[in-house]
């Protein structure tokens, strides 16, 4: 009976004493593509730790489901769909941006370029304001929120609605992040010297000669623009209309707790950061399941050659037809087997040795021992489970990040980029031969594999415990500077400075005059001794 008392009191001490979370209610505002691929991790996580998920979605989701088992979700209709859940916003998108790149460089074609971009840009954010102010206006819905009595909000800021309801409810927020408003989420959060981190759409390495880093000033001002003037006007007049004059939108994104940055620095190029940033790069990798019989087949069909695979993502399904024929002919031309990810028209050109499907187990073909390279676009998800797996990549980047993410691949030597825009079949051809049989490639990325699993944690583990970290402790203060509600003057230090300068320019003028002073009575007095 003792035993069993001493027993009973161990667990209650255990209980007491655990880090554990039990049953937490979390709030999510997620971004819908390939961002809610990884969201949805996490989501999985959480629930599997015994907390309450409820997700924040739109009528005309395109992934995110009303229905799942591991979260209830709150669906908002909104007047028209945004332009990120319609499938194909990013493929015409594509069409248009690599039309204008094939007129040239021209400084026509590149303000084309830009003013594609930034339209598309500012829709999609005037877009994500009216989901805002559909939620503010629901009183009932609002009201359900408080009830609710959630402990966080987990909010991916790409398009930071999620922000704003998060200020409106007092709860702590947790970001799932690698791209903000303004660019890259450090930019908001940690120093960013440009002298040697690259700007977000600033294809350069860390290592910059002095005309890239006056490209790089240069493209810092630039973002700061396009953040100040295009995309954050639209949450200025939602922070004016339901918060009044004295909050600031910007002030409400550079206040979250804790940021969860989805970089790992096996990947990523050194740089400064912050006590609030937890790093989880990867955290979607796992190890390879079996394939279904009929791909199994397939691939050991390829017998010595072993096989390759090509996906471009979830934002784009394919290439216009003219390019998708060049690669098909060039993957005709080689002994390996072929694996294509394609939902558009069916390429001119196509060999026996290529197997189209619409969809794909990428991480189990990844982690196949007869894989022996990735065609991919350069989007984080495919680059990590590359890297995980060991399989070096022929990237052809189309959009927003992916040029920068595979210059950092292959300036460790893992990776041959090609431009798409100039794409024949024989550049193609050689690039994916060169990743083939030069064996550094592979060899290299290998490196980058065993250094990306030689963690103390899983990366998954390691944003489920920062979660549950805010839950516990009603926010993380202490880890979060305040710095961003300086002024910039007093932040770059202008103002201590300019004090300084000024101390110094008026004992500058004391010693000078000084000086002179001394001369002129030292010249009077040796003038009556000449005389």
């Amino acid at each position: 009976m003792g035993s069993i008392s001493g027993l009973s009191l161990l667990l209650l001490v255990v209980c007491l004493t655990s880090p554990s979370v039990l049953g937490g209610k979390i709030l999510v505002f997620p971004i819908d593509g390939s961002h809610w691929i990884n969201m949805d991790l996490l989501i999985q996580g959480l629930h599997a730790g015994g907390h309450e998920v409820t997700v924040v979605r739109t009528a005309t989701s395109w992934y995110i489901k009303e229905n799942a088992p591991h979260y209830r979700s709150i669906t908002v209709t909104l007047p028209e769909a945004m332009n990120m859940e319609e499938q194909d916003f990013f493929a015409n998108l594509l069409t248009n941006i690599l039309t204008i790149q094939r007129e040239g460089g021209s400084f026509i074609s590149t303000a084309k370029w830009y003013w594609e971009m930034l339209g598309a840009l500012s829709e999609i954010h005037q877009q994500a304001g009216q989901l805002v102010t559909e939620i503010f206006e629901n009183k009932t819905l609002m009201q359900n929120m408080r009830d609710t009595q959630f402990d966080v909000v987990l909010i991916d800021p790409g398009v930071p609605v999620g922000v704003l309801v998060a200020h409106e409810l007092k709860l702590p927020t947790v970001f799932n992040v690698r791209w903000i408003t303004s660019g890259e989420g450090h930019a908001v959060v940690a120093p960013s010297p440009t002298s040697y981190v690259p700007v977000a759409g600033h294809v350069v390495s860390d290592k910059m000669t002095f005309g890239q880093r006056v490209q790089n000033t240069i493209q810092y001002v630039f973002n700061m623009f396009i953040d100040r003037f295009i995309v954050c006007p639209h949450y200025d007049r939602l922070v004016d209309r339901y918060f009044g004059p004295d909050v600031n939108f910007y002030h409400l994104l550079q206040g979250a707790d804790i940021w969860l940055i989805r970089v790992d620095f096996v990947f990523e190029f050194p740089r400064p950061t912050m006590p609030n940033i937890a790093y989880i790069g990867g955290f979607q990798c796992k190890p390879s399941k079996p394939l279904s019989s009929e791909l199994e087949e397939f691939v050991e069909s390829s017998g010595e050659h072993g096989f390759i695979l090509m996906s471009l993502g979830t934002l784009v399904k394919s290439l216009p037809v003219e390019i998708t024929s060049e690669i098909a002919a060039a993957f005709a031309q080689i002994p390996q087997k072929v694996i294509w990810r394609h939902a558009g028209e069916r390429p001119n050109n196509l060999g026996n040795n290529t197997l189209l499907l619409n969809w794909l187990p990428q991480n189990d073909l990844l982690g196949h021992p007869k894989i022996k390279a990735f065609v991919a676009h350069g989007g984080t998800n495919g680059i990590y489970e590359s890297i995980y797996h060991g399989v070096p990549i022929v990237g052809m980047p189309l959009l927003f990040d992916q040029a920068e993410n595979v210059l950092r691949l292959e300036i460790q030597g893992v990776a041959k980029v090609v431009d798409v825009t100039k794409l024949t079949r024989q550049n193609f051809l050689e690039a994916v031969q060169e990743v083939l049989h030069n064996p550094s490639y592979r060899n290299n990325m290998k490196g980058l594999s065993a250094l990306h699993r030689d963690k103390p944690m899983h990366p998954l583990d390691t944003a489920l415990y920062w979660i549950e970290f805010v839950m516990r402790h009603k926010g993380a203060a202490h880890l979060r500077t305040e710095s961003y509600k300086m002024p910039w003057y007093a932040y770059h230090s202008v103002d201590v400075t300019c004090c300084l300068l000024a101390v110094l320019l008026m004992l500058i003028i004391i010693v000078v005059r000084l000086m002179r002073f001394l001369c002129f009575r030292l010249c009077r007095r040796r003038k009556p001794k000449q005389e």
